[in-house]
């Protein structure tokens, strides 16, 4: 058994950190109120760090999920607000699947105008009437011909105005078979400038960097060859992609913790009250120990996930310890944010801090993107219990 990364993997993870200090940590700020700067995702793009799962005939990596984590993790370290983390693993995970599972043609049309960081790809799967229950999408495609009508909402979607302004567009779960659940939704690849798809931004509290709306279809007339993969099929696509980026969730709420709790270190070390350092007193000192090895054990449940997804994604339990990441690594990090935040004082409630944007862009994986917590116990707890 060896916990350490490869060489290879300890040098990529050397030198992108060393790019990311000088490229994205200055613009933390400036992403948390405008927004991800498109040149930004050419340039990781161009260096080999984006959708880096996908395959090197369209552009990617054919990376591992090991080295794609510790691709976020250093991405989240570098900008906790948690943005860009965001926007990494959606190129990534969904990228993975449509690599996986579309079309030659399909992927040659959308892939490598994703992996140049030209286009943007997310998913579309949230509605008003519920999202981690993904069999009760009302959402609806209808095959005409050669294409099918889609009609219906999507609601909570990350990067409706980057694939607006940038191209590109989302994978979309819609039901072509209503009367079998979740037996009878495909997935598509729908660009958001389609006749028929209207989008509208929603305000989030956190993660500002990145845009969420709201997606219409209102009679889209998508081209049968945008199916991505088997008709009827895409629950199950749906749930592998969610799969893979809930390890990359968990490594990027590592990567943001780790940063935000050095940075609680070097202010307990040096900050004094009382004529004494915050760090001599026990109860801090003894916060600091328990958050960090709270923090290693959500690292290694979470490379130990990433691991599973290389060597053993379709076995039983690759989803179970996928779920057992994303519960305790979100969870984790919202603990150290909030220990260093009380730790600062009525410095650490301010923007000059930057601990707060940390603290705003992790609550998102607590209430419920790529999955709410409860969810994640039930998976957990259906697997223990079958």
């Amino acid at each position: 058994m060896d916990f350490s990364f490869s060489e290879e993997e300890r040098i990529f993870q050397e030198n992108l950190r060393e790019f990311l200090s000088k490229e994205l940590r200055p613009m933390m700020r400036r992403i948390d109120s405008e927004g991800i700067p498109h040149e930004f995702v050419k340039k990781a793009a161009s260096l080999g760090i984006w959708a880096m799962p996908v395959s090197q005939d369209v552009g990617g990596q054919r990376a591992s999920f090991v080295l794609s984590s510790i691709a976020a993790e250093e991405i989240a370290r570098a900008d906790f607000s948690m943005a860009t983390a965001v926007l990494f693993l959606l190129e990534s995970g969904w990228g993975y699947v449509l690599d996986k599972y579309g079309s030659k043609e399909l992927r040659e049309e959308v892939l490598p105008r994703v992996t140049s960081g030209d286009w943007f790809l997310g998913i579309a799967s949230t509605e008003p009437t519920g999202g981690s229950d993904v069999s009760s999408i009302k959402t609806g495609a209808v095959k005409r011909g050669k294409e099918y009508v889609m009609n219906g909402q999507k609601i909570y979607i990350s990067g409706v105005l980057e694939a607006k302004e940038w191209g590109g567009g989302h994978l979309t779960l819609a039901k072509t078979k209503q009367e079998v659940g979740h037996k009878g939704i495909t997935m598509f690849y729908v660009p958001i400038s389609m006749e028929g798809v209207e989008v509208t931004k929603i305000e989030n509290m956190g993660r500002s960097g990145i845009s969420s709306g709201i997606i219409r279809y209102n009679d889209a007339r998508v081209p049968e060859r945008y199916v991505v993969g088997e008709e009827n099929r895409g629950f199950y696509y749906a749930m592998d992609g969610f799969n893979h980026a809930r390890v990359l969730v968990a490594a990027a709420c590592v990567g943001a913790a780790e940063a935000i709790l050095d940075i609680g270190l070097e202010y307990i070390k040096s900050r004094e009250v009382f004529s004494k350092k915050l760090k001599d007193f026990q109860s801090i000192a003894f916060e600091a120990a328990e958050l960090r090895t709270k923090l290693e054990m959500a690292r290694l449940l979470t490379y130990k996930a990433a691991w599973m997804m290389d060597t053993n994604p379709g076995s039983e339990e690759a989803p179970m310890f996928a779920a057992m990441s994303k519960l305790v690594a979100p969870q984790t990090a919202f603990e150290v944010v909030k220990a260093v935040m009380m730790w600062m004082g009525a410095y650490g409630y301010t923007r000059d801090a930057l601990i707060e944007m940390g603290f705003r862009g992790v609550v998102s994986y607590l209430v419920g993107a790529e999955g709410a917590m409860n969810v994640m116990r039930l998976i957990i707890s259906k697997r223990l219990l079958e």
